[in-house]
């Protein structure tokens, strides 16, 4: 029996004119709930290029991987992700449409996005990294 180990999955955080890219997962873990785009990094491959292939199977954007926003973990009983999400720029001109692992995306105004039904722990990250206001603000 092979043991089981962490997966490395990347997330790819975009905004644009004072909103935040969301996608409604559409398969397991998380399925139905919101997050920013992302999935595992495939063999090989830099986690940069991971981000940027990620992003364009669940919106058909072309983006450029930049800086790290930070790192969290996620275990529960049949999953261990250690994520890394990473802020990408697209072109301001591509349209973006649900693709693979996406029932549907929205640019969501960084003030609202707390009224999502977010993955768990999504919203206190976004919030720590000041991708997205505190309460109140």
């Amino acid at each position: 029996m092979t043991p089981r180990r962490p997966e490395l999955a990347v997330g790819a955080v975009v905004r644009r004119d004072g909103a935040l890219l969301l996608v409604q997962r559409d398969h397991e873990p998380g399925a139905g709930l919101w997050s920013v785009p992302g999935g595992r990094v495939e063999w090989g491959e830099p986690m940069a290029r991971a981000a940027e292939r990620e992003l364009a199977e669940e919106t058909g954007l072309v983006g450029r991987c930049g800086p790290l926003v930070g790192w969290v973990e996620r275990i529960d009983h049949r999953h261990h992700f250690v994520i890394a999400d990473f802020v990408v720029k697209v072109d301001q001109t591509s349209p973006a449409t649900a693709g693979s692992d996406a029932r549907c995306l929205a640019w969501v105004p960084v003030a609202e996005v707390w009224t999502y039904d977010l993955v768990d722990g999504l919203l206190a990250f976004l919030r720590r990294h000041g991708v997205v206001p505190p309460p109140g603000s």
